[in-house]
């Protein structure tokens, strides 16, 4: 059984879900403005990194400080 973790959600069309799968990470992205977006990691580093990048302050409703909570919910998983 997969272990499934809520990293964001604004709602139901705006979320970011982690799901660990052995030693595979999982994360699907879903927004209403590009439906959703699967990645695969194989290491919480890997994972982390993307991460850092991908994600803006200006993508989140709360700017920097909701960026932030998402970032130390992924070191979490």
């Amino acid at each position: 059984m997969f272990a499934k973790h809520v990293i964001y959600k604004h709602d139901n069309y705006n979320m970011l879900t982690v799901e660990v799968q052995g030693k595979t990470l999982v994360v699907r992205q879903i927004s209403d403005q590009w439906g959703e977006e699967c990645h695969r990691f194989l290491s919480r580093p890997e994972m982390m990194h993307w991460a850092e990048n991908h994600f803006l302050p200006s993508d989140f409703p709360g700017g920097g400080q909701q960026m932030d909570e998402v970032l130390s919910n992924l070191r979490n998983v």
